[in-house]
């Protein structure tokens, strides 16, 4: 019986043999990460366990990328926190100010992750790097506190979902749309502590960019984690990154999934998930017409440099409606000097957008654009929940680039094709 892309990675990362879902397998760990929210309640669990150094300097990473620059004076706490338990242990990968960016654009931008890697973070969206291949997952302070003195943790293996993607992408249809009709497909408990594996010819054709972004979101189905192949297109990424010695690495031909969802992109258009959940998932026409005050374009999920270049060409020549304010967030610091480079920050502020520093913002309702209650936004985050961005009566609507770009213009959610 062969072998799902998570029991491989396990496998390459366990003593143990790998024989399916359910086992419980220790791990080595490939990288260990937490943040400026996340890493202060693991630093306290550290030392509480009485724990003197970390596992690997080198190997573990602390981002303070939430409420950056700071907020408020609560907020430069935590950083410092971070900042000194930094020095402290002598970590080589602490991230703050000029050179921080949203932790998961900057990790595999500088190399720090990568195919076959195991992966624990102090933060839900660390399933981000399955995108290139890594097992990478989310835990809880405490567990992650452990992971940074033993350099290993447990997991039940989970069950895997293969999810196959065909037909082909329309002009304004994407990685997120692609994910958001996924869960709009199967809900937020879909994949409950199950792996997604993404396959198919669509799969294949997908930028590393929009597979990270498809990865990112397996949270918001439930996901352990959200796994695309190893391929020629992945390598020349990590390689391009700094990364040398990783491999192609796949399922086997005959690995055993729980079951199959197929996702085909023929005539899709643009995907918006409506209040209050991400999977209350609606075509853009079945949502059109409706007033926003808020577009967000960035966060870990849709800050890289290709989704800025999605919405700079919606932008290009235009004007933010009066009514709206557009935020343009660049995910890290190198994001945000190629968007110089290439003048899309010239056309967002010729548009009349915002265009602030690398940071989640208002993504986690941080800083940097709170909605006030009654206001409604449009955004390329992950999550919609209730209060997400601001007050309890606000609502957030998710979407891709294009679309989020288009509702700044028209002052409501549109079909970008039509702006």
């Amino acid at each position: 019986m062969g072998a799902t892309l998570a029991e491989k990675i396990l496998q390459k990362h366990s003593d143990e043999q790998v024989t399916g879902p359910g086992q419980i397998v220790r791990c080595r760990l490939s990288l260990v990460l937490a943040n400026d929210i996340t890493a202060p309640l693991a630093i306290k669990s550290f030392k509480k366990m009485g724990a003197a150094a970390v596992f690997d300097k080198d190997k573990v990473a602390i981002v303070a990328d939430h409420f950056t620059p700071n907020k408020d004076i609560a907020s430069a706490e935590q950083v410092k926190v971070c900042r000194e338990f930094a020095k402290e242990m002598g970590i080589t990968h602490y991230y703050e100010g000029g050179n921080v960016g949203v932790e998961h654009a900057l990790l595999p931008e500088l190399g720090l992750v990568g195919p076959g890697d195991v992966v624990i973070g102090a933060d839900s969206h660390t399933c981000t790097y399955g995108g290139l291949g890594a097992f990478a997952t989310g835990m809880g302070s405490t567990d992650v506190a452990a992971g940074m003195a033993l350099g290993e943790t447990w997991f039940k293996v989970p069950p895997t979902i293969q999810v196959v993607l065909t037909g082909e992408l329309g002009p304004y249809v994407g990685g997120k749309d692609l994910m958001l009709a996924l869960i709009g497909t199967i809900g937020v408990s879909g994949a409950l502590y199950k792996a997604l594996e993404f396959t198919g010819p669509l799969a294949a054709a997908l930028s590393v960019e929009g597979r990270m972004t498809m990865s990112n979101m397996a949270i918001e189905a439930g996901g352990k984690v959200g796994l695309f192949p190893v391929d020629a297109k992945t390598l020349d990424y990590t390689t391009a990154h700094g990364r040398k010695g990783d491999v192609l690495l796949a399922a086997d031909a005959d690995a055993v999934y729980e079951r199959t969802v197929t996702i085909n992109a023929a005539g899709m258009e643009p995907q918006i998930a409506c209040p209050h959940l991400p999977d209350n998932v609606k075509p853009v026409s079945a949502v059109a017409g409706l007033p926003i005050d808020q577009s967000v374009i960035g966060s870990c999920t849709n800050g890289r440099i290709e989704d800025l270049r999605q919405a700079a060409a919606i932008l290009k020549g235009k004007k933010v409606a009066r009514t709206v304010r557009c935020i343009v967030l660049p995910a890290t610091p190198a994001i945000w000097r190629q968007a110089l480079a290439e003048g899309l920050i010239e056309t967002f502020m010729d548009a009349g957008c915002i265009v602030g520093p690398a940071t989640c913002g208002p993504c986690l309702g941080g800083h940097m654009g709170i909605l006030a209650g009654g206001e409604r936004a449009i955004a390329t985050t992950n999550r919609n929940f209730k209060g997400r961005m601001g007050s309890l009566e606000s609502e957030v609507y998710l979407s891709g680039p294009a679309a989020a770009a288009a509702a700044a213009i028209a002052g409501e959610i549109i079909d970008p094709a039509k702006v």
